[in-house]
């Protein structure tokens, strides 16, 4: 991913009003190993919200999404999940259900959709771990790396139809 300013990151958000998006907290940008991120994803310190941007035709989308509350906030343990995003079948205790409400009219009258995602948007990290044997049934590094390649190609598809549907 190429890397974004904080402009181009505010005005790429499709599902926001003008007062969501001056609220919305950012990421220290400069921290960021943009050359391993398929989109950029963060959560807000203060809210239950997250924030996900992707590139679809060369043009950053963004969306706001609401978490849902924890399970043990609700009085349950959590459960395992499977990101939608990254399906990573290791990395399943820091999964969230998280909600967007749709850009246009369709949101303003309350139209949402909503998926699991990694809760810290870790699907880049994910999705380059070194696969396990049962995953990859070999040891050869040039399969390792088609697995890989294979692995972050879907992590970039899925989540930007997911922004697409917004």
């Amino acid at each position: 991913m190429n890397p974004l300013t904080e402009n181009e990151i505010r005005s790429s958000f499709v599902n926001a009003s003008k007062r969501e998006v001056a609220q919305a907290s950012l990421p220290d940008l400069s921290a960021l190993d943009w050359e391993r991120l398929e989109y950029l994803g963060w959560r807000d310190s203060k809210r239950p919200l997250g924030y996900a941007v992707v590139v679809i035709d060369d043009v950053p989308r963004g969306i706001i999404l609401r978490a849902a509350p924890p399970a043990s906030a609700l009085g349950g343990r959590r459960r395992s999940a499977i990101c939608a995003w990254c399906e990573d079948p290791i990395e399943t205790k820091d999964v969230s259900l998280y909600v967007a409400k749709r850009g246009g009219a369709a949101g303003r009258n309350g139209d949402t959709i909503g998926t699991l995602i990694c809760t810290e948007f870790a699907c880049s990290s994910n999705v380059r771990r070194k696969p396990t044997f049962t995953e990859l049934g070999s040891d050869e590094p040039s399969a390792r790396e088609e697995f890989i390649e294979r692995r972050v190609a879907g992590v970039q598809s899925r989540s930007t139809k997911f922004v697409a549907a917004i």
